[in-house]
């Protein structure tokens, strides 16, 4: 049996109001078993307003990592909610991690205290984004190493592969490098020396592909650094809230069909990004999620441990990198 998920309860925009909602809706909607991480007195009194005392069980944690700190600072913190959470999943106590912390602290948080996967060089955000025709792109790093060496981005094309294999069930995941053009050689000196490496990758390696490319389908897996990641990723998600706001206004559309392509693209949709490349299972959901973000997020956790997947993936996807 899948242990629980831990949540890092103190994680977040809005804390414990909206964690401790989406645990309960977790534990009650989608029989998720959640263990809540943080400050016990707080955590508590919101189960007690939910109804849910003795329902789910509350782990103590006397810190909690602001917002705010995005470096390794937070690993030093070793009484926070991630820290403690971190070792529940170390010791088998739990079968993932479940935060909407500051993405760098979870970062650091789960590097030392889950760790990295044998061969994996830094850990990488994988988030699966709808295309057309109704399939599905993972988008590799989404956000978990700004300034990656081009090393670093070789392999997380493969922890992305690996990630399509066995969560996507991609049988044959094809591999595109996001640069600013699709030629070879085209790009910044990181892309054109990861394009290199791609090349001779143990991976099926299409080339570059462009930023019109990423909703496409036109390959499964999308590799670049987690600062173009990230940008990439609000960038689609507020384009497509945008663009259907205008279909909207015009009239070309029922709101009704609107409403299913905007919850494609929802974070209560996917709950939130996979940190590919640990010893264990985490998923890191948005700073600002409410209670059915948090909600979706341990299911997704659960799911992901459930299978075993994630942190198979870093031990099988490390491959040396010529």
């Amino acid at each position: 049996m899948t242990p629980p998920v831990a949540l890092d309860a103190m994680g977040g925009d809005h804390g414990p109001a909206e964690t401790v909602a989406g645990a309960v809706a977790a534990c009650r909607a989608h029989r998720v078993p959640v263990v809540l991480v943080g400050e016990e007195a707080r955590l508590t009194a919101e189960l007690r307003r939910h109804g849910a005392t003795g329902e789910i069980a509350v782990v103590r944690a006397d810190d909690a990592v602001p917002m705010t700190e995005r470096g390794p600072a937070a690993a030093a913190m070793t009484a926070s909610s991630l820290a403690v959470g971190c070792r529940l999943v170390s010791a088998g106590e739990a079968g993932a991690l479940v935060s909407a912390g500051s993405t760098g602290a979870v970062v650091a948080c789960a590097m030392r205290g889950i760790g990295r996967a044998d061969g994996v060089l830094r850990p990488a955000l994988a988030v699966a984004l709808p295309t057309l025709g109704g399939g599905v792109s993972v988008l590799v790093d989404a956000g978990a190493t700004a300034d990656p060496s081009p090393a670093m981005v070789a392999q997380f094309a493969l922890l992305g592969a690996g990630y399509a294999r066995s969560v996507l069930a991609c049988a044959d995941p094809v591999v595109g490098l996001l640069s600013i053009g699709s030629e070879p050689g085209k790009g910044n000196r990181l892309s054109r020396q990861a394009e290199e490496l791609l090349a001779a990758a143990p991976v099926r390696f299409h080339g570059t592909v462009e930023g019109h490319d990423v909703l496409t389908g036109r390959v499964d897996v999308i590799v670049t650094d987690g600062f173009t990641g990230n940008v990439v990723l609000k960038s689609v998600e507020g384009c497509v809230r945008t663009a259907l706001a205008m279909v909207a206004e015009e009239g070309i559309a029922s709101p009704e069909r609107l409403a299913a392509v905007a919850r494609r693209y929802d974070p209560q949709t996917h709950g939130g990004a996979a940190l590919l490349g640990l010893r264990g299972t985490v998923v890191v959901a948005h700073g600002s999620s409410g209670a059915a973000t948090v909600a979706r997020a341990c299911v997704m956790a659960y799911a992901l441990a459930g299978q075993g997947p994630v942190a198979g993936i870093g031990s099988a996807a490390a491959e040396p990198v010529p």
